[in-house]
C-alpha cells in the first residue's frame, strides 16, 4: 500500500514523498499554530548596509520557510545582540556571507535583503523536518544562529538541528539569549583552535585578553569550571565582574601599559586574545615556549580581506598573512591561531550540563523589548560592555494562542 503525505506549514504544501499503487493513504501533520499559519511574520530588517538609521520594523517580512529535512523552525521567544551585528549592519562581511549564501552566484546583487541581524535566539520549537529526531515541536531550545543565515531579531527564525540545543532549565529565555554566540565562539577558539577540555585544563595558565566582554565573560567561567588558572585584562570598573565569575587574577589596563605587571608573571600556557590592536606585539611573549603553548585571537582579518579585495584574492591575502605568522613565531617555540565563531548544538549540549549545573551563569548587562531595537544596538555600538545585552521578542504565554 503506497502513501502520500504532505506537510502543511501556513500556507506552503511539500510533497514529501508519493507512490502509485494501489489503496493509497494520506497522511496529513498540521505543525505550528495560527500564529504560524501565515505568510509573513514581523522582524526588524535593513535593506541596505550603513547605520543604525537604515534600521526598519516591518510586519510583512516572508515567514521562513523549512528547506532541508534537518531544519526546524524556532519561534523566537529573546535574541541577543552582539558587536558582529552592528558590524554586519555595516556591511562586514558581505563578501564572504553572500558567497555563503549563493556559492554559485545565481542571484543578483543585495539578494540578503531586507537582512535580519541577531545572532542569539532563545524559543520553541514550532515545525520539525522530517529527519529531525533528537527534538520535537514545544521543545525549549537555545542557538548561535549563522552568520550567513537571517538572524533573530524576528518572530520566528530557521535552524538546523545541529545548530540548536536543549535550552538549560536554570535559565529563562532571555537569560538564555546572552550565552549561545559567545559560548560557541569560546569553545570554538578554546577548544577546537586551544585543545583545551575538561580533562586537560587542571595544570594550565591562561590569559584572558579582554576578560569583561561577552566572550571574556563566559570563557571565565567554562576554564574554571574545568580547574584551569585564568587571569583577565579589563578595566578598573569591571574589577569586580571578573573577580565574581573567578578569575584567579585581574589586570587593569586603564593603570598603565598591561605588558609590564603582566611580564613580572609565571607565563602562560595559552592566551585568548579578544582584544586584537597591537596587542600581538607583546602577548606572545608571555607564553611558555618550546611546550605546546598558544596564542589564539579572535580579532583577526579574513572578512576584512574578502570585503576590500574579493573573496578569492581576500582568501589568498589572508592564508599568506596566518602561514608568516604561523611559521615567525613557531620559530620562537608558540603556536600562533585565528579563533573563529563556529555555531555548534553538540557544544551548547555541554554549555548546558554546565549552566544547569551551576557552573556558569548567564552575564547579562541590559536588556530591552522588541520596540526599542535600535536603542538596542545603539548600546551595543558604545561598546565596553559589562556582559549581554538582550532584546526580550515574544512572551511564552502567546506562544500556542
Amino acid at each position: 500500500m503506497g502513501s502520500v503525505r504532505l506537510l502543511v506549514s501556513g500556507r506552503r504544501f511539500s510533497l514529501l514523498s508519493r507512490s502509485t499503487k494501489a489503496h493509497p493513504s494520506v497522511s496529513v501533520r498540521l505543525l505550528g499554530t495560527s500564529r504560524a499559519c501565515r505568510s509573513t511574520m514581523f522582524a526588524w530588517v535593513i535593506d541596505k548596509y550603513g547605520g543604525n538609521d537604515l534600521l526598519r520594523f516591518s510586519r510583512n517580512v516572508s515567514f521562513p520557510i523549512i528547506h532541508y529535512p534537518n531544519e526546524v523552525i524556532v519561534k523566537v521567544f529573546a535574541a541577543g545582540l552582539n558587536p558582529v551585528d552592528v558590524s554586519m549592519r555595516g556591511g562586514y562581511g558581505a563578501a564572504t556571507m553572500s558567497t555563503k549564501r549563493d556559492p554559485l552566484n545565481l542571484k543578483q546583487s543585495g539578494s540578503e535583503f531586507p537582512l535580519i541581524l541577531g545572532r542569539d535566539v532563545s524559543g520553541v520549537i514550532m515545525e520539525c523536518g522530517l529527519d529531525v529526531k533528537y527534538f520535537k515541536e514545544r521543545d525549549e531550545v537555545w542557538a548561535a544562529v549563522p552568520l550567513w543565515k537571517q538572524g533573530s531579531l524576528a518572530e520566528f527564525v530557521v535552524l538546523s538541528a545541529n545548530e540548536i540545543s536543549h535550552k538549560p532549565k536554570r535559565l529563562s529565555h532571555t537569560e538564555a539569549a546572552a550565552v549561545p554566540y559567545v559560548a560557541t565562539t569560546a569553545w570554538s577558539a578554546l577548544v577546537n583552535t586551544g585543545g583545551l577540555n575538561r580533562d586537560n585544563c587542571g595544570n594550565k595558565r591562561i590569559l584572558i585578553l579582554g576578560g569583561s566582554g561577552g566572550v571574556g565573560t563566559f570563557a571565565i567561567q567554562m576554564l574554571k569550571a574545568w580547574g584551569a588558572h585564568v587571569t583577565v585584562t579589563c578595566s578598573h570598573n569591571a574589577e569586580q565582574l571578573v573577580k565574581s565569575l573567578g578569575a584567579d587574577c585581574v589586570m587593569d589596563y586603564t593603570a598603565g601599559p598591561v605588558e609590564e605587571p603582566l611580564r613580572a608573571l609565571e607565563k602562560f600556557d595559552l592566551v585568548l586574545d579578544t582584544v586584537g590592536g597591537d596587542t600581538e606585539r607583546w602577548a606572545l611573549d608571555l607564553l611558555k615556549p618550546w611546550s605546546g603553548a598558544k596564542y589564539v585571537t579572535l580579532v583577526t582579518p579574513f572578512l576584512h580581506n574578502t570585503d576590500r579585495l574579493g573573496v578569492a584574492d581576500g582568501m589568498m591575502q589572508t592564508a599568506v598573512t596566518v602561514a608568516f605568522k604561523v611559521l615567525k613565531h613557531l620559530i620562537k617555540g608558540v603556536h600562533y591561531r585565528w579563533g573563529f565563531f563556529a555555531p555548534s548544538g553538540p557544544a551548547l549540549d555541554e554549555v548546558g550540563e554546565m549552566v544547569d549545573a551551576g557552573q556558569i551563569r548567564a552575564v547579562l548587562e541590559d536588556t530591552f523589548s522588541f520596540s526599542e531595537v535600535p536603542q538596542a544596538l545603539k548600546k551595543v555600538e558604545r561598546g565596553h560592555a559589562r556582559g549581554k545585552t538582550v532584546v526580550q521578542i515574544s512572551e511564552g504565554a502567546d506562544v500556542y494562542d
